[in-house]
């Protein structure tokens, strides 16, 4: 199985409630890793997006030390990479101040990583792509049934003069979310979403119009809900957190949630299994702070033999 990642790769600095602090690569760097943990060493994984070149070698290097991960869309810009500022408070509220955000990442980059059998695309800064580009990657896939998954992570972010992020609505919405296999977000960006303030019943409604098989708005440490479309009706799935006692760190496990829900598919093709699948990961993603112990993922590692015919 071949599964290619789109998006902007993160340093992040997490400023943590009680005052400590924890540095590690973020951003698309959590779906990667996850992707490199949880599949079996026999699949491949294609990220595509760009570093620094001051940070270029050291990273490829990281990337390196997972034997499925094909590095060869990963490409050197001149400039920082992006930085994120991450400050958490009591209660799990996070303000984002980012800089140096990377110029979108171009077509050309992308289109030679598409012969694969599944696209995630993990909007981690706004601006990973152009829709221009989302429908060039839409009409490559379509003859051929690809699915396609995406994170709307920071789409719905604006940038204010200090650089921090602030959610405004997305009017374009509907052109973002049309024609695929899944949507994630959480529930802070599923109510400021939309220019018109859905609840979240009517916005899965309105997505799964549009073409779009699931919507999953995440709840952190209390789990999810799952829209799915089961012939032309709206089936919602709840599922509770696990372990929430033990959650540490929230960094990332959205990113974590996505990408472990894509390896489940690719071995399953059963909606409902990889939603509980992905649920597990990042909640072992949130015993850990950033990324650094990220490759305690592996202990959920599916492998060849476990995969079943798509039906």
């Amino acid at each position: 199985m071949k599964i290619t990642v789109i998006g902007h790769l993160c340093l992040d600095v997490i400023h943590h409630a009680d005052g400590t602090e924890t540095q590690s690569y973020g951003g698309i760097f959590f779906s990667v890793a996850t992707l490199a943990n949880v599949l079996s060493e026999s699949d491949v994984v294609f990220p595509v997006f760009g570093v620094g070149d001051k940070e270029y070698e050291e990273f490829v290097e990281r990337l390196k030390q997972y034997p499925n991960v094909d590095t060869s869309g990963v490409y050197k810009f001149s400039g920082p990479t992006n930085q994120v500022h991450l400050y958490y408070k009591d209660g799990g509220e996070r303000v984002e101040c980012s800089k140096h955000i990377s110029e979108p990442i171009p077509w050309k980059k992308i289109k030679s990583k598409l012969a694969v059998d599944m696209v995630l695309l993990n909007m981690i800064s706004g601006f990973d792509i152009t829709l221009e580009t989302l429908d060039e990657i839409r009409m490559e896939l379509r003859d051929d049934h690809i699915p396609l998954a995406m994170d709307v992570h920071s789409l719905s972010l604006g940038i204010k003069d200090d650089f921090t992020r602030v959610r405004r609505p997305l009017e374009a919405w509907r052109r973002w979310l049309f024609m695929l296999h899944a949507v994630q977000m959480n529930e802070q960006e599923a109510a400021g979403f939309t220019t018109e303030k859905f609840d979240e019943t009517t916005l899965a409604k309105q997505i799964l119009a549009l073409n779009t098989k699931v919507l999953t708005i995440t709840r952190g440490e209390r789990g999810f809900s799952s829209f799915i479309d089961d012939r032309k009706h709206v089936k919602q799935v709840d599922s509770a957190g696990i372990t929430p006692e033990l959650a540490k760190d929230s960094t990332g496990c959205g990113d974590v949630f996505i990408a472990a829900y894509c390896a489940k598919y690719l071995y399953s093709k059963n909606i409902q299994e990889s939603l509980d699948f992905a649920n597990r990961v990042a909640a072992k993603k949130a015993q850990y702070s950033g990324s650094v112990e990220i490759d305690v993922l592996k202990e959920f590692r599916l492998v060849t033999q476990t995969r079943e015919v798509a039906v």
